[in-house]
């Protein structure tokens, strides 16, 4: 896996366990209100990229973060998406 990957991973974990200690909520209760193992939590706290994208969607859910980890990804919330929101996209890239 690419360093940048890799430390990515990580900064997610980081970020997702700050939000559960804002929250006040302990592993067990994330773990719980996501449906996984706190074991997997864990993994996932620790930037570990084995876990699937179910996992990382259920638990920002369950931290009341859905929303922004979605409006993270929206393209047309970038200054090129924007400057680009009138042109229609293709259905494909072709190279």
């Amino acid at each position: 896996m690419p360093a940048r990957a890799r430390l990515g991973a990580e900064r997610i974990g980081e970020h997702l366990t700050a939000w559960r200690k804002l929250e006040g909520l302990t592993a067990a209760q994330v773990a719980e209100r996501a449906g996984i193992s706190r074991g997997t939590l864990r993994r996932l706290e620790n930037g570990e990229t084995t876990v699937g994208l179910d996992v990382l969607l259920n638990v920002a859910r369950a931290l009341g973060v859905l929303d922004r980890v979605v409006d993270a990804f929206d393209p047309y919330e970038t200054d090129l998406g924007r400057a680009r929101a009138d042109e229609v996209l293709p259905k494909r890239v072709r190279r």
